[in-house]
């Protein structure tokens, strides 16, 4: 089968291969998936760069989510069926015409989901619910969260405000901004702005901002801790800057601050069955109502991975960048 395949860790661009692998078999308990659509998330290449939380062994086949059809069962699999549409995330090796799935954590999609909401249903819409209920905050408070023009961003955007919660966007330049503004995500403030700090209070109509979310690390972590209200908690969730995050003591201190990490995949096993259950069924009725819709902006061929992996860190990018095989849809 057609695979995208790295034999080092490294630049996306630079590692990634498109090569030939034997077609995996299911064991029990297992489903063999026939890939349709696959986006690029960017823990997906923080794990080709090797610098994600687990390194795989080499050579490797990436991609976490996808969605397809059920294309044969292990043993001792039940509620699937070989044709079912389905899609999964938290696997290993989906950029790829077939990849193994364990059989628990693949989940049937109605028809009046598009393949492009289907394939990045699961791990990014999870995370951003699971970060929400993590935040712990009512209607009526403000969070706020940097690189808001990515995906988690916009999927935060619009669980919170569904429960009531303000959010600010901070975006790194005019046309990002511009961007969300057109989506109803006000307000919107450019980092890039000399005075966005100062504008913070006239934005929310001074009401404080009991939780901040950084995606960038680095100088834009203690961005938002100048902006966090007393005993307020800074959550890191990524590090789009690959630079270390950096923190004043002063403003640490003397707002008494809490920073802590979030991990989706982490919380993912945490939370238990039932209530990964109860969130993926909100995800899908919501997407299954149009309410939750996520776009693909390019979808390139396997064998063009090194170019698509480019253009999904490309500046200005609105939606996601994906993978997909030649003449399948779900």
């Amino acid at each position: 089968m057609r695979a995208v395949v790295i034999e080092k860790f490294g630049e996306p661009a630079e590692v990634l291969t498109a090569g030939e692998r034997p077609v995996p078999e299911p064991g029990p308990g297992e489903v063999r998936i026939a890939t349709a659509l696959a986006p690029i998330h960017n823990h997906d290449l923080a794990i080709i760069r090797g610098v994600y939380g687990y390194r795989p062994e080499l050579p490797a086949v990436p991609g976490t989510e996808a969605v397809g059809r059920v294309d044969a069962l292990g043993a001792d699999v039940t509620g699937l069926e070989v044709g079912q549409r389905v899609a999964v995330s938290g696997v290993q090796g989906a950029w790829a015409e077939y990849f193994v799935a364990k059989a628990g954590g693949v989940v049937p999609m109605p028809d009046s989901v598009s393949d492009d909401t289907a394939s990045q249903l699961l791990a990014m819409p999870l995370s951003a619910l699971m970060l929400l209920e993590d935040l712990n905050v009512e209607a009526g408070q403000w969070i706020a969260i940097n690189a808001a023009n990515g995906a988690v961003g916009r999927l935060l955007n619009l669980l919170a405000r569904a429960r009531g919660v303000h959010v600010l966007s901070l975006v790194r330049s005019e046309s990002a901004a511009k961007s969300l503004r057109e989506l109803g995500f006000e307000p919107v403030l450019d980092t890039e702005s000399g005075d966005w700090q100062q504008r913070v209070a006239e934005v929310t109509g001074g009401e404080p901002l009991v939780r901040a979310v950084d995606q960038v690390s680095g100088k834009a972590a203690n961005d938002l801790l100048s902006v966090l209200a007393p005993r307020g908690e800074l959550i890191t969730f990524g590090a789009l800057s690959g630079q270390p995050m950096t923190l004043g003591t002063g403003p640490l201190i003397f707002k008494q601050a809490v920073v802590k990490g979030f991990w989706g995949s982490k919380r993912a096993e945490e939370i238990g069955g039932d209530e990964r259950r109860r969130l993926i069924t909100e995800l899908v009725t919501l997407a299954a109502k149009g309410e939750l819709d996520l776009a693909v902006e390019t979808a390139y061929p396997l064998e063009d991975a090194a170019e698509a992996a480019a253009a999904s860190e490309r500046p200005g990018r609105n939606a996601k960048i994906a993978l997909s095989v030649a003449g399948r849809t779900a």
